[in-house]
Formats: structure tokens, sequence, C-alpha cells
């Protein structure tokens, strides 16, 4: 059994997903305990969530104040925090090891009628829970970035994940004003299985000089109707983010997943990206 109404929600992280989920819940007036490991983190955190209510806010985009939705958000180093809330989202590290490490905390805080979900893009929720008393309540909840800003939501369902948990995730994702589509527990689910070799081949596709980066955005742009090209949404997603998916779906589903060779030198590198203000892009 799950809880029937949720109202209190905890994030685990306080990074770029962690943050944008916090504020997406606190604008839709949920009750939101933002926790990371060191106080650093939840301060940029809260300051990453202030600057976007501002620039919402100035667009005419929210029905609350800034500082109304912000003072639904509390900021935690501590886990022991979460014991009241009805459904717990993990944002933490693409580690596999990180995530069952907090999935083993979440287990001993949280009362057994907790729904506890991870935002993961890549990692199984089966392997996840797999060391859990109760594997069923766990579920994938992967938001896109920027959270405040995407529309959809991945509900990924583990091996032993209840049906009433999914049904739970998939109205807690349309409550915050999202639209949902769901995927088995396969490598990648949806959209990275999809997205990595798209964006590897458009970098293989300038870094072999098939055309301009600018070309070859616009030409995926123009030419498919997508909103960015893979040039593009690869620096606004995080290169290593990208390349770190990358490797995972090169592991488990073999060589046309394989990251391309451009990609690890501009990690290797450091530019990252937007986030870096450096990437195939230079940004302000």
């Amino acid at each position: 059994m799950v809880r029937d109404r949720i109202e209190r929600i905890g994030v685990v992280g306080a990074g770029t997903m962690g943050s944008g989920i916090a504020q997406v819940a606190a604008t839709h007036g949920y009750d939101v305990v933002m926790r990371d490991i060191e106080q650093e983190f939840v301060d940029n955190g809260f300051e990453t969530i202030e600057d976007s209510l501002e620039r919402l806010d100035s667009r005419g985009d929210l029905e609350e104040d800034p500082e109304t939705i912000r003072g639904r958000i509390e900021g935690t180093t501590n886990i022991e925090t979460f014991d009241d809330r009805d459904l717990v989202v993990e944002a933490a590290l693409e580690d596999l090891e990180v995530k069952q490490d907090v999935f083993a905390d979440l287990e001993r805080v949280c009362d057994e009628d907790v729904v506890l979900a991870t935002n993961t893009s890549t990692l199984s929720i089966t392997s996840i829970a797999s060391d859990l008393e109760h594997p069923e309540r766990v579920i994938g909840l992967h938001f896109m970035n920027p959270v405040p800003i995407m529309e959809g939501v991945e509900v990924v369902v583990g091996e032993k994940t209840t049906d009433e948990v999914t049904d739970l995730a998939h109205d807690l994702a349309e409550d915050l004003g999202k639209t949902t589509w769901e995927s088995d527990d396969k490598p990648g689910f949806v959209t990275n299985r999809i997205l990595m070799p798209w964006i590897n081949e458009g970098i293989r596709a300038y870094d072999e000089g098939v055309a301009s980066k600018e070309d070859i955005d616009a030409g995926m742009e123009l030419g498919t109707n997508v909103p960015m090209g893979p040039l593009t949404l690869a620096d606004h997603i995080g290169l290593d983010v990208c390349l770190h998916a990358s490797e995972t779906l090169h592991e488990e589903l073999g060589d046309r997943y394989k990251p391309a060779y451009l990609l690890k030198r501009k990690v290797e590198a450091g530019d990252l990206g937007k986030k870096t203000g450096k990437g195939f892009y230079e940004y302000e």
C-alpha cells in the first residue's frame, strides 16, 4: 500500500535536476525538503531556484510571487528530515552504488508506504532497488532538463514496481503540470536509448567535416522540426552527462552506443557545455 495523498515531497540532490524538481513541486503547492550532502550545495541549489523563479516571474509565467514559492522549500543536509515525507525523488549522482546507498538510507528513514522515486536517466530501476526490503515501491521519475521548462516526464517501471506505485507516479507528474510516457526498465529507457546515438552521430558528423556545427544543428532543426540540433542540445545537457550516459549504454547495448571521440576529448578538456561557458559553442 502507498499513500493516497501526496502533500510533502522530499528531493535528494540540490544540483540542476534536484533543484528543478524542488522548484516545480513548490510551484504547484507542495511542501518540499531539498537535501544535499554539503550546505554549499544546498545554497547553490537555492540560488538556481531563485534565479529561475525571477526569470519566470518577469515573463508572467508564475501564478504566485517567487517568495511564496521559495518559502515552501526547506534545505537540509540531514536525510532524517525525510521522515515525514509522502514521496521522495532521488536526483543524486548517476552512479549505481551512490544511488543504492541513498535508497538504503531512505528505506531506513521513510515509512513503508512512502514511494521512493529515482530521476536516473540510464541506470536500472531494478538494480537500484535490488537490496531493499521493499523494492516494489521504487519507480523511475525521469524529469527532463531544464525541469521548470520541459513538459515531459518518463515513468520507468522496475521489475517489482507495483501498478499502484506506477499509477501514483503518473498522477503526481501530471499534477506537476507534466505529460508522461511509460518505459519498461531497459537500458536508456525511451529517451536516452534513442537520443544518445543521435547526439553522438551529430558529433561524429561535425568531427568528420560533413558540415559546420551551425549547419549540422540547422539541418536537424529545419529538416526534422526538433527545437535544438544535436550539438546545441549536448551543450545544454552537459557533455559530461552525455558521455556518461553513452558509456553506460555502450556497456549494456554494444558498439552502436560507443561515445564519439570528440565528445570524450571535449570532456577531458573540461569543456562541458553551457554550464562551463564552453562546449561546442561558447556561452556567457
